[in-house]
């Protein structure tokens, strides 16, 4: 019985739930057919997705491309194709996705904004004009089923700060950080490695300093195990002003065409240097906005009136490129990240801008009440007083002239609504130190950033520091996204950038030099201009000699502070005679013959290699040391006694046209055992170009070298005069040279006695082999040597000789072949 029982009793349960999944399908089958009945509904009373391809494009075609056409860019725009509306022209964006009326090309065919379009034939019909506004409220699809439109990337004037994102890996806690990691996540990228300790170092003290890390340096930090040890490290090396601005004035240098050993000239007044104020300014770590306000409003003496100055170096080259003008379009470059140079002469074919805008921006430059528009230098009936290129932040001077103007603009630059000044030195902070801009044209700030969100955090947080660049670059420098590995530069990928860590970078041609002076302990030497006369000091009356102040001893220095040289420009540096935001990198023929062939490294490199052996001799002292400025003439009588030979030197020390500048050995005459020779009488041994002066002196070209062998002849004085008597020499030359005298033969490159300082600190001189490779690899590229590496350098450098003594030419050998490793010009 116990079976059926059982039988009968699943029956029962199989009923059951037979009979409630009926119900339950019933349920279903209403529901799923009260949906169908909405959707067919819905389907007939909601508006048909419009088709771009059958409706939007022929009225456009119709009616657009005889000015928007892909060849007509009226504008800066094209209405060919889909994508070219997107893009939108000079104007900014042609549609806003989902706002029909906030689309400049419904504002356009409208008339709400004039001029109405098209400007020739009909206008749109309202049945035209509502399948575009249809189209745009839609979202401005490709297609009825893609996805709705992006709208175009456009910059906003002021800033926010936004919030910040979730912690997405555990360490990547900072501000920078974070944002990166949100990023990477959103990309697809797994959280990165970071560069080794030795990668890291050796890429932090170029960025902060633009030196290497010596060997002692690079192994007390390998040993360091402080969890915080990098981010030490940052603080160090942004704390020593002296090195942190002796890099980063290179950098500014390039921006603001200020230019070492170079001197401009123009119709009113010579081109003046700013680097005195420019290096204290670093140094001291001036906060940015007021950087800015003293280069656009310079007042006190000490103020670096040479900005503005030397921005205009060229004059008016043409009515569209006046001094004021020119001013106009390098502020716009350098602080906002706006290219006004096409603005000058038409509006832009590429940007919003238009000629007025510009001629506006020059009025805060000009002395003029109203500046006349030329357009491509023909005279226009249109006239700009000043006027700033955002209309919120426009100011008006409060009188016409030329202080106050330059006052109105500072003002304006530095408005703390003004987020494009922040945002734009940012970006150019961020492409120095990582290889891209967030933008990636930093002189086209109006580019769409490949994270908006981290710009604008880091722009508002330099801010909020008190616009402290050394805070903004210790932010950047401490993240764990400045410390991940480099990858290879993006400039050929695809359009679409995607951000996956610092790009590899080339050392900046000072970096190159700086090394050099690093390893070897041979530095340039710069001579300091000479002390200004006592302004209480009577001044000099009509024939008085000139007034002689004791020129200042020499520096060893590093390479920023001398005249760029074929060497460092074919390394990249530029003459400056305009705004350089980014170098040139890319590896050039030039560079490959100065590289392996130039007389300026081969040079540097034997005298390096004896330095860093101990054998360099020392420099010769002269026995006469006299600059002069200006025409006259200074007395002079040297010792002699003893002397084979004798070297007259005449050295240029910034002369504008030094070739147009003739010394004298005026009466100069050799003094003996009851004779006086003059000079002009004796054959030299080396001199070129000179010639007798109607004084029996002897005139040279500037510079010169003279060499006269007086052995034997028993002379015990030198006597005469040095002046400069050539009658071309004008104001607009304005001569600056100095004579020397050596009883020995001079180095050309040292003249002047040199304090002892240097400026890195000197290694101590190697004497055996394998000491010298050792602390060669160490030094130029952070590494120890491979054991195959070691053994060939070794047997390269032993003396032929004395096979523990290194062979000075061979170590200058490896020096160069170490220097022309990717590991060495590289930044990884």
């Amino acid at each position: 019985m116990w079976p059926r029982a059982k039988r009968q009793r699943e029956k029962s349960h199989a009923r059951r739930i037979f009979l409630i999944s009926s119900e339950q399908i019933m349920t279903w089958r209403s529901f799923f057919l009260a949906c169908l009945l909405a959707s067919v509904l819905e389907a007939q009373t909601a508006p048909t997705k419009v088709d771009y391809d059958r409706q939007v494009h022929p009225i456009l075609a119709e009616k657009c491309f005889s000015c928007h056409s892909q060849e007509k860019r009226s504008g800066g725009l094209s209405l060919f194709s889909y994508e070219d509306i997107l893009n939108g022209g000079r104007n900014g964006g042609t549609v806003r996705p989902g706002k029909s009326a906030d689309s400049l090309i419904m504002l356009r065919i409208t008339g709400e904004t004039q001029p109405r379009m098209p400007l020739v034939g009909a206008p749109l019909s309202d049945t035209e004009i509502a399948i575009i506004r249809d189209w745009i409220d839609q979202g401005a699809r490709r297609t009825p089923i893609s996805p709705a439109a992006k709208a175009k990337w456009e910059a906003p004037l002021t800033l926010e700060k936004p919030p910040l994102p979730e912690i997405v890996w555990p360490h990547w806690s900072s501000p920078i950080d974070r944002f990166t990691a949100t990023y990477l996540k959103a990309n697809g990228i797994a959280e990165p490695e970071l560069a080794s300790d030795r990668v890291f170092a050796r890429r932090v003290y170029l960025d902060a300093w633009g030196l290497l890390p010596s060997p002692q340096e690079l192994r007390t930090f390998e040993k360091n195990r402080s969890p915080q040890k990098r981010q030490k490290l940052v603080a160090k090396l942004l704390a020593d002003s002296g090195k942190y601005s002796e890099n980063w004035i290179s950098f500014w240098n390039d921006l603001l065409r200020n230019d070492e050993g170079v001197n401009y000239h123009n119709e009113t007044a010579s081109r003046k240097s700013i680097s005195s104020w420019l290096l204290t300014a670093l140094q001291n770590n001036l906060p940015y906005d007021q950087f800015v306000y003293k280069l656009l409003n310079p007042q006190a003496p000490t103020d670096p009136a040479g900005f503005l100055i030397g921005v205009n170096w060229r004059g008016t080259v043409s009515a569209s490129q006046t001094p004021a003008m020119q001013a106009a379009q390098n502020t716009a470059q350098i602080f906002l990240g706006i290219n006004l140079k096409c603005n000058s002469c038409h509006d832009s074919f590429i940007s919003k801008w238009k000629l007025k805008d510009a001629y506006s921006l020059a009025g805060y430059f000009s002395s003029d009440e109203k500046l006349q528009l030329f357009r491509c230098d023909v005279a226009q009936d249109q006239f700009a007083s000043p006027a700033f290129l955002y209309p919120a932040l426009n100011r008006t001077p409060a009188s016409g002239s030329v202080a106050d103007r330059r006052l109105t603009a500072a003002a304006i630059f530095t408005d703390p609504r003004n987020g494009r000044l922040s945002r734009t030195l940012v970006n150019r902070l961020w492409q120095r130190l990582l290889g891209r801009g967030f933008v990636e044209n930093p002189d086209e700030m109006d580019g769409e950033p490949w994270s908006p969100e981290l710009l604008d955090w880091l722009a508002s947080d330099f801010v909020e520091s008190g616009y402290d660049m050394k805070h903004l670059l210790s932010v950047i420098l401490s993240s764990r996204t400045y410390q991940m590995l480099s990858v290879p530069s993006q400039a050929d990928a695809p359009r679409h950038y995607v951000f996956r860590g610092p790009e590899v970078r080339r050392i900046t041609a000072e970096q190159f030099a700086d090394a050099i002076g690093s390893i070897t302990g041979d530095w340039h030497v710069y001579q300091p201009p000479d002390p200004e006369p006592d302004p209480k000091a009577p001044k000099p009356k009509p024939g008085d000699p000139p007034i002689f102040i004791q020129p200042k001893p020499g520096e060893y220095t590093r390479e920023w502070r001398m005249a760029s040289s074929s060497l460092t420009r074919a390394l990249g540096r530029p003459i400056r005679d305009q705004v350089y935001s980014v170098r040139d990198t890319q590896p050039t023929t030039l560079q490959a013959l100065e590289l392996v062939n130039g007389e300026p490294l081969t040079h540097w490199l034997n005298r390096g290699a004896r330095k860093m052996l101990g054998v360099l001799p020392p420099e010769p002292a002269s026995s006469y040391d006299r600059p002069l400025k200006d025409k006259g003439s200074a007395p002079f009588e040297i010792d002699i006694s003893g002397a084979q030979k004798l070297w007259l030197l005449v050295a240029d020390e910034g002369s504008y046209s030094p070739e147009k500048v003739e010394a004298i050995w005026a009466s100069a005459e050799l003094v003996g055992p009851g004779k006086e020779t003059p000079l002009s009488s004796l054959t030299p041994l080396d001199g070129s170009g000179l010639r007798v002066s109607a004084n029996s002196g002897v005139a040279v070209k500037t510079p010169s070298r003279i060499v006269y062998d007086i052995s034997g002849q028993g002379y015990t004085k030198l006597r005469g005069s040095v002046a400069i008597e050539n009658t071309e020499v004008t104001s607009d030359i304005n001569p600056d040279i100095r004579f020397f005298v050596f009883e020995t033969e001079p180095n050309m490159e040292q003249l002047t006695p040199v304090l002892p300082e240097l400026p890195a600190a000197a290694q101590k001189p190697y004497k055996d082999p394998g000491r010298t490779v050792d602390g060669l690899f160490w030094y130029a590229l952070g590494r120890a040597p491979s054991p195959a590496e070691k053994q060939t350098a070794e047997q390269v450098l032993r003396d032929g000789v004395n096979k523990k003594r290194v062979s000075p030419d061979a170590l200058a050998d490896l020096l160069w072949a170490v220097m022309m490793k990717p590991e060495f010009q590289l930044i990884y």
